[in-house]
């Protein structure tokens, strides 16, 4: 009799200890126990659902967080040419990929080594320079630092994008065919650096160094000469030289560009009331 007594005992202990560890419907949210992830616990599997799981909204969706963003994503504006005809500043490297993200090639032009020191010792970190352009008038150059290559280059291609600027073609000579050289002789300065570009007959090709070439082939330029002093060896102020003198082709107004222009509305202005609706 006493050998089933201790029997029973046993098997009530045993289930209670059970039904505390794995927890029914009900009141399943007990800590740990056998099983951590039974019932509806707070095990560290919370299923594909609901929040943080594979199952929730999509992460590769655009939303935009600015007012450019929002007429961009709605269509209200038709090309990147009108946000560089008002001179409206990017936030978003999204709105660069909504118009160019077909044709945008990116380009890692260096990556070098940057040292600080410390009180415990020199900390070491990564500098990247990265060009995107659609080789057809547009180009981008940005710079960024980071511990690691990889999140160094990937910062550097947003940086990039949210540079972008037009570059203006022109012709040497006869205007016949498609703009093949720079408008003027262009320059850009950077550090001791300074790059000129001059305009050149079609079939010249691009006289400059390894990376001049690549850039100005990015911007859509086949033929030019280019003229260089200063410490050329620093990489970086050379390729910022040669993007700042790129980007200056549309700060000169040659006479044909002297004729009048109808002045539009702003697209702020123009889209106020789209803009004025909450964004849900």
């Amino acid at each position: 009799t006493s050998k089933d007594q201790q029997g029973t005992s046993r098997s009530n202990r045993s289930t209670n200890m059970s039904s505390e560890a794995g927890g029914g419907e009900g009141e399943g949210r007990g800590r740990g126990g056998f099983g951590r992830g039974g019932g509806r616990g707070r095990g560290r599997g919370r299923g594909r659902g609901g929040r943080g799981g594979r199952g929730g909204p999509d992460e590769n969706v655009w939303t935009p967080v600015t007012k450019l963003g929002r007429l961009v994503k709605e269509g209200k504006i038709a090309s990147i040419e009108e946000i560089f005809l008002f001179s409206i500043p990017v936030k978003e490297a999204e709105i660069i990929d909504f118009f160019l993200k077909d044709k945008l090639q990116d380009e890692v032009m260096k990556i070098m080594p940057v040292q600080k020191q410390s009180s415990a010792g020199q900390r070491t970190r990564f500098k990247a320079f990265v060009a995107v352009g659609d080789c057809s008038g547009h180009i981008g150059l940005g710079v960024k630092c980071s511990s690691e290559v990889a999140t160094a280059i990937r910062g550097a291609i947003t940086s990039a994008k949210l540079n972008v600027a037009p570059v203006r073609r022109g012709y040497w000579g006869r205007v016949s065919g498609m703009p093949h050289t720079v408008p003027c002789k262009v320059t850009g300065k950077c550090g001791s650096v300074s790059v000129r570009l001059i305009p050149a007959p079609r079939g010249t090709g691009l006289v400059a160094s390894p990376a001049g070439k690549k850039l100005m082939h990015m911007a859509g330029i086949d033929d030019c000469y280019s003229s260089s002093r200063g410490h050329t060896r620093t990489m970086g102020n050379t390729i910022k030289a040669l993007f700042y003198a790129l980007r200056a082709t549309y700060g000169y107004l040659s006479p044909e560009l002297w004729k009048d222009n109808a002045i539009l509305a702003h697209p702020y202005q123009e889209h106020t009331d789209f803009l004025a609706k909450k964004q849900i």
